[in-house]
């Protein structure tokens, strides 16, 4: 971020995205130390914001819930799960932050949670 934030102060701006996870909004049972790394993400995003705004720099975090990837394997899902299904889907992200950095200059997100309809909230 620091070589971005370099390039985008001599640029007339920029958007730095950070995709963190809802649990850094709110941590879980069994997930202690994945939900203080993903707390920083979203702290570390909202102080940036606060710093670089003043230069026409977007700071962002996208705090999606469960995603199916090979990281939402475990605790009891294998490979070909249906419940799977259930989750969100890595392009359902990818359209998050391409919303993101779309916007209009005057905008800024700041802050996007993002949940499967079908899973718990």
């Amino acid at each position: 971020m620091r070589a971005a934030v370099r390039h985008f102060t001599g640029h007339g701006g920029g958007d730095i995205v950070i995709v963190a996870s809802v649990a850094g909004l709110r941590g879980g049972g069994n997930e202690a130390v994945y939900a203080s790394t993903k707390f920083a993400q979203v702290g570390l995003a909202g102080s940036l914001d606060r710093e670089l705004r003043e230069n026409g720099i977007r700071v962002s975090a996208i705090c999606p819930a469960g995603v199916t990837t090979e990281f939402a394997l475990g605790l009891g899902r294998t490979a070909g799960d249906p419940s799977l299904d259930e989750l969100l889907r890595p392009e359902d992200v990818a359209h998050a932050i391409v919303t993101v950095l779309e916007q209009p200059r005057c905008l800024r997100t700041t802050l996007w949670t993002m949940w499967s309809m079908t899973e718990q909230s």
